[in-house]
């Protein structure tokens, strides 16, 4: 039997890339692709006591704002969710999510939130892009219905020198890939990432100049080329292996490191920084001559000894290989007064042990980059009962015509 449809007029996009409305009972229902004040014909694909996900069937009164999308994919293809907006729009768009998040989960009542600083490039921003393969070897995404792998043909999302290439790999059937991966780093070195669960090196024949790393288990093994690309960030070179984490957007990693220059108080003479979840050392590298100690905690052993490699140069620098909630907690009586805090946790947020260590050790300063603002709500909450005031909160647009949003926050200690 056919599932009913039903006619509703959407209301607001939320977190997640979806679009709300209200069912005729009162659940909300979350669409996605849709628009804010569309009048659309839905199919329910989920249904919960409280709430419902559906389907768009028929676009019966569009928004104004909607465009056409610049992707034959979009809307089957799981990658992008608002190339049907205005840029300037997605911008607005995501400044109210985060302001939504921290008010409703945060219990913030008037959060600082500021425009979302735009990404420069539109279009062929990432410098990272990873695929998935079809049962026919070809290369693909996740569909946005979660069905499996869609083979592309087009994506308007990698940097020039990873679009130009990605259209010539080709697989045999169903070889043992879990991914594929292509980054690109200063002066358009390429590596290419192929991960797997078996330690069996996978048979490739690649013409073009590039570099080329199985991966199996976090254990990188050099086919062509070396394990690790070099990303320029305003002149500094970050050395970047294969199985660490880099923001993919380069330009923006410019503007959140300016971000953080500007918004640490460094003029009052402090005697330390911590760097938590530092990964490379992107922000350690540019704060590295304005502290007396650099202290970085980072769980990644290829993220570390990338670390190691970038920050050199400096004396000053003590580094922790392990989870921060194992490590925190016995650092944190150690620590050197005054101090400032970075925070870059994963899409989970931070653990309630490195909370507690936190409003123990109680900086005077806590620079909190966010990749969730629903976790970074949850532990907004935490930090303003501990006593923290939240002054700014700049959303970063990493991931044009995606619903993913960065933020910094900039938690003060009461004086």
């Amino acid at each position: 039997m056919d599932s009913p449809l039903f006619e509703i007029t959407l209301e607001k996009l939320t977190y997640g890339g979806d679009c709300m409305g209200r069912l005729p009972d009162g659940r909300a229902v979350f669409v996605p692709f849709g628009l804010p004040d569309e009048v659309v014909k839905i199919k329910l694909t989920q249904e919960k006591q409280n709430f419902a996900r559906g389907k768009i069937v028929e676009i019966i009164s569009p928004s104004p704002k909607r465009v056409a999308p610049k992707c034959k994919h979009f809307a089957q293809c799981g990658g992008c969710h608002y190339q049907h907006l205005p840029y300037e729009t997605q911008l607005l768009v995501k400044a109210d999510i985060v302001r939504d998040q921290l008010r409703r989960i945060g219990k913030v009542e008037n959060p600082p939130v500021q425009p979302t600083v735009a990404s420069p490039s539109e279009w062929n921003y990432r410098n990272h892009i990873q695929f998935h393969l079809t049962d026919d070897g070809k290369l693909g995404f996740f569909r946005a219905d979660g069905d499996g792998v869609l083979p592309i043909e087009e994506c308007h999302l990698p940097e020039a020198s990873i679009d130009n290439f990605w259209r010539d790999l080709q697989f045999e059937s169903r070889i043992n890939l879990e991914r594929v991966s292509l980054r690109c780093g200063a002066d358009d070195d390429l590596t290419l990432v192929l991960e797997s669960k078996s330690p069996e090196t996978p048979e490739l024949e690649i013409e073009a100049d590039v570099s080329v790393v199985h991966l199996y288990e976090n254990h990188p093994v050099i086919i062509a080329g070396q394990d690790h690309t070099f990303v320029k960030i305003f002149g500094k070179e970050f050395k970047v292996s294969a199985d660490s984490f880099f923001q993919v957007n380069t330009k923006m990693a410019e503007k959140m490191v300016e971000r953080l220059i500007a918004q640490l108080p460094i003029a009052r003479q402090p005697a330390a920084l911590l760097d938590l979840y530092c990964g490379v050392g992107l922000f350690s590298k540019f704060f590295a001559d304005k502290y007396q100690k650099i202290i970085g905690i980072e769980s990644s052993s290829s993220a570390c000894e990338d670390f190691v490699f970038n920050l050199n140069e400096f004396e000053n620098i003590d580094l922790y290989e392990g989870a921060a909630e194992d490590i925190l907690p016995a650092l944190a009586p150690q620590l050197i007064q005054p101090l400032h805090v970075i925070l870059d946790p994963p899409r989970a947020g931070l653990d309630k042990r490195v909370l507690d260590s936190i409003l123990q050790i109680k900086p005077q300063v806590v620079a909190y980059v966010s990749c969730d603002p629903s976790t970074l709500a949850r532990d907004a909450a935490r930090l303003v009962r501990g006593g923290y005031v939240l002054r700014s909160v700049a959303p970063f647009d990493l991931f044009p015509h995606t619903y993913h949003v960065e933020s910094i926050s900039i938690f003060e200690a009461p004086n």
